[in-house]
């Protein structure tokens, strides 16, 4: 009995340095890391833009993509403001979400799947205290704000990101700054440690916002809400925003290209555009990810956006965030922003560079790894780190040919 007890304390405390030991790796990983966009950036140079541009010392300077201008107010010196009832900065400092018991005496509550219980009696908690904040994101003269939901875990996949279509950097004259999303980590982890990993991460990129709520799949729908509200109290000067997960692929350069077209066009004040999934009904097979049971939701979804990847403008946004507050939440993020659309009277507009489902949709297919597809589209889900690393720097190859372009 003594030899049992003295072997289950050793594995205890094998268990312990090996926590140790992993966190130890990912401190220098993140070290490393960030000698490596050091020296990456001294590399890029000529073509990325610091806080010392002379390009944006001057707002008389023309802005254009390609031959397109973007929006400026008056005599092209300012950017076009809203005046309205923000509070000014994020004033939600404590977590005050008890839940609706009233719910529970309903009788549609008793039929309910008891796995979304707790988001229905919790669903009129909206907005919450933030632990990671970066509002000088925003500052300055930025023209696309490039926004990517992530978990703690997913650092892997955030650094990918970053040395790819995330880096900061300028585009045709276009300064382009990242965020990335995140909520607490789930109950059951390790949460003090991946916390503080979280934390020295952010020390050295600086680009995470954290609100705290449990980061699961239906409090997706809380990284909608809370960014809209944050965007609308700190960045509603920027004119365009990109929303992604941290798993696709985005080609910055044809994604800049759309948003001179559009401006173009004149088609930007109610800018929603993506790969748009109409005609759709909730899934009922209960094993599905995506299951709604009819007590929660029981008609045909409005036309919505698939949330791998979509462009929006900032006056589109502001107007998202007030419908938002007075639509109840919705545990499937994208057909939320849908509902919003809808009520706003606006269709998201359908665009096939979007592949949001990959570029054979739901297939395996050899185009699925063709370099020229990915040089050619503007959003392609899902990659791993991997993958994204390689197929990136095979698209960024100048001695890549391809025959033409396929789309536009």
């Amino acid at each position: 009995m003594d030899y049992f007890f003295r072997r289950k304390k050793m594995l205890k405390t094998l268990l312990t340095l090996t926590l140790v030991f992993g966190t130890l790796l990912m401190i220098q990983k993140f070290k490393v890391l960030d000698d490596d966009i050091k020296s990456l950036n001294m590399n890029m140079k000529s073509n990325w833009c610091g806080s010392d541009c002379d390009l944006y010392k001057s707002r008389s300077i023309k802005k254009a993509v390609g031959n397109f201008s973007w929006p400026l107010q008056g005599n092209g010196s300012e950017r076009p403001t809203v005046v309205k009832n923000s509070p000014g900065s994020w004033n939600v400092d404590v977590i005050n979400c008890s839940e609706d018991s009233s719910v529970r005496t309903k009788d549609w509550f008793r039929r309910l799947d008891p796995r979304f219980h707790q988001f229905v009696l919790h669903r009129h908690c909206r907005y919450f205290p933030m632990l990671i904040n970066h509002p000088e994101k925003c500052s300055g003269n930025v023209d696309l704000l490039v926004v990517v939901k992530s978990v703690i875990e997913q650092h892997d996949r955030r650094e990918a990101v970053r040395k790819t279509w995330g880096r900061e950097q300028v585009i045709n004259e276009k300064k382009i700054k990242t965020l990335f999303l995140l909520g607490s980590p789930s109950i059951g982890k390790d949460a003090k440690n991946l916390q503080k990993l979280l934390e020295y991460e952010d020390r050295i990129y600086g680009d995470i916002l954290q609100w705290d709520f449990m980061d699961t799949f239906f409090n997706l729908t809380l990284k909608e809400v809370n960014f809209l509200r944050w965007f609308d109290i700190y960045c509603s000067h920027i004119p365009f925003i990109f929303k992604g997960d941290d798993d696709v692929f985005v080609n910055t350069d044809n994604l800049v290209e759309l948003i001179g077209f559009k401006i173009e066009e004149e088609k930007v004040h109610n800018l929603f555009v993506g790969d748009t999934i109409a005609k759709a009904i909730p899934i009922r097979n209960r094993q599905s990810k995506y299951y709604i049971p009819k007590e929660l939701y029981d008609k045909p979804y409005p036309p919505y956006v698939g949330g791998g990847g979509f462009l929006m403008s900032s006056e589109l946004a502001r107007k998202l965030f007030v419908v938002s507050e007075d639509l109840e939440l919705y545990p499937i993020d994208d057909v939320f922003l849908g509902m919003c659309l809808q009520k706003l009277q606006i269709a998201p507009e359908m665009h096939p560079g979007f592949k949001t489902f990959g570029i054979m949709r739901r297939k395996v297919s050899p185009m699925n790894s063709e370099p020229c597809f990915f040089k050619h589209l503007i959003v392609i889900h899902k990659l791993t780190p991997q993958e994204l690393l390689r197929m990136w720097y095979i698209v960024q190859d100048k001695n890549l040919t391809c025959a033409k372009k396929t789309v536009v």
